[in-house]
């Protein structure tokens, strides 16, 4: 059984016998090199025996499979191996679906938590609403699609996790960025599958042109786009197309993203979140009730959030803030702009809230952790989107006598190492600290 390597990968002349122990983080099998330094294999599985090329920082290139693992399936993708996208498409449903739970379980007890998990939650194949593709001009027109594993793009005609309505866009979004002057060599293609139809937004190296303006339009109108946006070199954006008002609902809350706007990258992965958070909630809340939401985006769970109590909604992006700001006008909410990396919320800003949601990006919220552990807040329900970053957040909150309630794992990046969960924290009173960490 073969695997082909990486385009560019420095060939090994006798390649290396390993045998490969578990899944790391990323994905990739775990062995040891001859020497006894690690080495991450891609596209390799536990118990295989495998032959390997060594690439530097332990890196390695899987050149056959010796002996397959008995969890070791066919991939359902022609472009897996090629592509970056995915990593797990060649391990069976149960190596799988415990690996996903695993990352969860690992944070947690590196965090010092010993809960077991909630079950996984799943979401369906062609399901992902949001997707950020690269685009390059090449010889022979353009390459529209992910990462490879070599670096370079690799040209998607499919892609089984992305939503239908995205994928029909791959053609004729190449043929139109064949002309377009806005691309010279290397670009992006943002989209972000809003109820009002697919949100696009292009960034390049070059500058549009008149005519690049009207064939955006045009394309826009024949394939129903509602806004197409350009952004120099992924600068500030402007609007190239409109054709209607780009418009999501957030708990039946119409927003109005702006181009490139974060969000969850499933509508089922989004449901689930917001079940799971909604759960996490004092049983008792009421109007007078106060929810701290920090990184609240443009409303994602603002909204659901503001039926059981008023809502202080912290954001720090401009364009997210001034959407969620629209949006909130006439409900329970108070919406703030504040870069909370920089500036989080001190303790006395926090002091008398019924709960904190905390959904920060993927580097994670420190800063605002020790805020946190100083004030009177007993009840925190956090979002996580990095199981490597999760223990980092999550330690000092259980040192300070927060105890882990619920966590739930929640599979929306299907056949990639990402993963989100939810955790629901809470501390009695006669353990709140009144000092920040330093």
């Amino acid at each position: 059984m073969s695997a082909e390597p990486a385009a560019n990968a420095a060939m090994s002349v006798v390649p290396s016998r390993l045998q490969v122990t578990r899944l790391g983080a990323d994905g990739d099998g775990l062995s040891a090199w001859e020497d006894g330094s690690a080495a991450f294999i891609p596209l390799s599985l536990p118990d295989e025996i495998v032959l390997a090329d060594r690439l530097p920082r332990g890196h390695g290139v899987l050149r056959e499979v010796v002996e397959p693992s008995p969890h070791r399936v066919a991939p359902p993708c022609a472009q897996f191996g090629s592509c970056g996208g995915c990593a797990l498409q060649h391990a069976d449903d149960a190596l799988y679906a415990g690996f996903k739970r695993g990352l969860l379980v690992q944070a947690l007890r590196q965090a010092g938590s010993d809960l077991e998990p909630a079950a996984l939650v799943r979401t369906p194949l062609r399901a992902r609403r949001r997707l950020d593709l690269a685009a390059r001009r090449g010889p022979g027109g353009i390459l529209l699609g992910l990462h490879g594993r070599a670096g370079a793009p690799i040209d998607l005609p499919d892609c089984l996790v992305a939503h239908p309505d995205l994928v029909r866009l791959f053609g004729p979004l190449r043929a139109t960025l064949n002309s377009f002057s806005g691309l010279k060599k290397d670009g992006s293609v943002l989209l972000n599958l809003l109820e009002s139809g697919p949100d696009i937004l292009l960034s390049g190296d070059g500058e549009p042109d008149a005519g690049d303006r009207r064939r955006l339009a045009e394309f826009a109108a024949l394939w129903g786009i509602p806004r197409i946006s350009w952004a120099y070199r992924g600068g500030v954006s402007e609007t190239l197309a409109l054709m209607r008002p780009p418009l999501h609902h957030f708990n039946g809350v119409p927003v109005e993203p702006p181009p490139g706007a974060f969000m969850q990258a499933s509508q089922q992965g989004e449901d689930a979140i917001r079940s799971a958070v909604l759960a996490g909630l004092p049983q008792k809340l009421s109007a007078k009730s106060r929810i701290i939401e920090l990184y609240a985006g443009v409303g994602t769970l603002t909204f659901a959030l503001a039926e059981r109590a008023t809502v202080r909604a912290y954001e720090g992006d401009a364009a997210a803030f001034a959407a969620l700001r629209r949006a909130a006008g006439g409900r329970p909410v108070q919406p703030f702009q504040r870069d909370l990396a920089r500036q989080p919320l001190q303790a006395k800003e926090l002091d008398g809230a019924a709960t904190i949601v905390l959904d920060p990006p993927h580097g994670g919220a420190f800063a605002q952790i020790g805020p946190i552990v100083a004030s009177d807040v007993s009840r925190l329900v956090m979002v996580s989107c990095n199981p490597a970053v999760l223990p980092r957040d999550l330690a000092p909150l259980l040192a300070a006598g927060f105890v882990v309630e619920a966590a739930t794992p929640i599979d929306q990046f299907l056949f990639s190492p990402r993963l989100e969960s939810v955790l629901v924290l809470s501390r009695a009173a006669r353990t709140r600290p009144r000092r920040a960490l330093r």
